[in-house]
């Protein structure tokens, strides 16, 4: 009878972490990804008073779908606070994998 049960709990847990791998993450191209971030990007109305500057910005999503900012290749105060204020927390309509690392050129003018 106690090998039943320890074969019926073994079971079980087999099954349940067999689910749980399955959470499906949504196969996006980055050029979708890199699309939605630039209609945020367009979208704001704030003004920087530097050149038209080239950053890396380094992000992931969260299990929520918004982007975390992981790091910004850029010393300039008011770009990091471009990037914080216009992408950092946003939720984008069709994200990529949870937790995978991306890294994306954006122009900031």
């Amino acid at each position: 009878m106690n090998k039943f049960r320890l074969l019926a709990i073994a079971f079980v847990l087999g099954t349940a972490s067999l689910f749980a791998n399955n959470i499906v993450n949504p196969e996006i191209s980055k050029d979708e990804i890199r699309k939605q971030i630039i209609e945020l990007v367009q979208d704001s109305n704030t003004v920087l008073n530097s050149n038209a500057e080239e950053v890396r910005v380094t992000f992931t999503f969260s299990s929520e779908g918004e982007i975390v900012i992981l790091k910004v290749n850029s010393t300039d105060k008011d770009v990091l606070l471009f990037v914080r204020e216009n992408l950092n927390g946003k939720v984008l309509a069709k994200p990529g994998k949870v937790h995978k690392h991306y890294t994306m050129p954006i122009v900031i003018k």
